[in-house]
């Protein structure tokens, strides 16, 4: 291993930790972090990645800007936010080593846009399973319980979900950061995560309100149930062998049957989310800081795919329509009318915003 060469594209609160890990076990000279925030790239080339939470950990990296980045690399970790795309997977491209391997660790589904940029021979997918908040530049705190961490970090498959030997590769190197679980259906597993990101945390963006808040209301529940089949919908139509995700299919627990979904099915959605009660989405923290959220990257999707094979995605359309709002008026969401609106679409009525 000691001759690929690696880098972090992202080091972001979780590129930093990932990072970290990675030139402590493979050196500075092979693993190079890739950041736009060039003080963030200073404080690492001068101080070392810092971890700090349920770990405690200084390591002297190596850091570049995406303009300063050369040579080219075996395996490079994908930890940029989707909506800058565009114009970072072209640039990764142009470093991937013509057998490199892109890990793609974003959240969602971008495997479906990143191939139409990047042969999908070269790309493998992945999820990160561990949390982290940025401290400032070049530090990071771990927020999961480091054992949990050590023993899931990532999960990570082939497109096709085969067992090869890059993946058994993969594995080894993502091992010297946490704990990695390699996947037959790896995509399966991020479509289930999709679905979640879709329903409430779109409904937590287009709220300002927590899962368990958006869940507890009635609207807000079925509201997600519908977001959620829409998800069904569009996935199945692109061919999406749906995975189980902690014992629960969600074919079987939110399909909609006949013309209304059953109290049962809402009180279930409630117990699916409970753990998750009080969390509130990224896109919503992003509306709260002033930055673009991932809305075009998660509900966006479902819409796209939706409309490629002639499914009508309302409840999505309406969440895009809300936080794209949102977002372009650098206003944050009112929750008893985005509510309100969600009843006129339950009731079939025309909506207005």
């Amino acid at each position: 291993m000691s001759d690929k060469k690696i880098a972090v594209y992202g080091a972001g609160s979780i590129g930093t930790i990932s990072g970290a890990y990675l030139t402590q076990a493979y050196g500075k000279d092979n693993v190079t972090l890739v950041d736009a925030w060039q003080e963030n790239v200073d404080t690492l080339n001068s101080q070392g990645a810092h971890i700090t939470g349920t770990a405690n950990l200084t390591v002297p990296v190596t850091a570049v800007t995406p303009d300063k980045v050369t040579g080219q690399y075996d395996v490079v970790l994908l930890h940029t936010k989707q909506g800058f795309n565009n114009e970072v997977i072209p640039a990764i491209k142009k470093i991937l080593k013509p057998d490199g391997t892109l890990i793609s660790l974003q959240n969602g589904v971008p495997e479906k846009n990143i191939t139409k940029m990047i042969p999908a021979k070269n790309v493998v997918a992945g999820t990160v399973e561990f949390g982290g908040t940025g401290g400032g530049p070049g530090v990071s705190e771990l927020t999961t319980d480091y054992d949990a961490f050590k023993s899931s970090a990532y999960a990570i498959g082939e497109l096709d979900g085969r067992m090869t030997d890059r993946i058994v590769m993969i594995e080894s190197i993502l091992s010297s950061v946490g704990g990695v679980t390699v996947s037959d259906n790896l995509m399966g597993t991020k479509w289930v995560k999709l679905l979640v990101n879709e329903s409430f945390s779109g409904l937590s963006a287009a709220s300002d309100a927590t899962f368990g808040e958006v869940a507890a209301d009635e609207v807000g529940a079925r509201a997600a149930l519908h977001l959620i089949n829409e998800g069904l919908d569009a996935g199945h139509a692109d061919g999406v062998k749906f995975a189980t995700i902690g014992g629960a299919d969600m074919n079987q627990l939110f399909k909609l049957q006949g013309d209304d979904f059953t109290d049962e099915q809402v009180q279930n959605l409630r117990v699916f989310i409970k753990q998750s009660n009080n969390l509130k989405a990224s896109m919503l923290q992003d509306l709260y800081h002033h930055r673009k959220t991932e809305i075009n990257e998660i509900n966006g999707l479902i819409a796209a795919i939706g409309k490629e094979h002639g499914i009508p995605t309302p409840y999505n359309d309406l969440i895009i329509q809300i936080v794209t709002k949102a977002q372009d008026t650098d206003t944050l969401p009112k929750y008893d009318e985005t509510m309100a609106a969600f009843k006129k679409l339950l009731e079939n009525k025309p909506v207005a915003l």
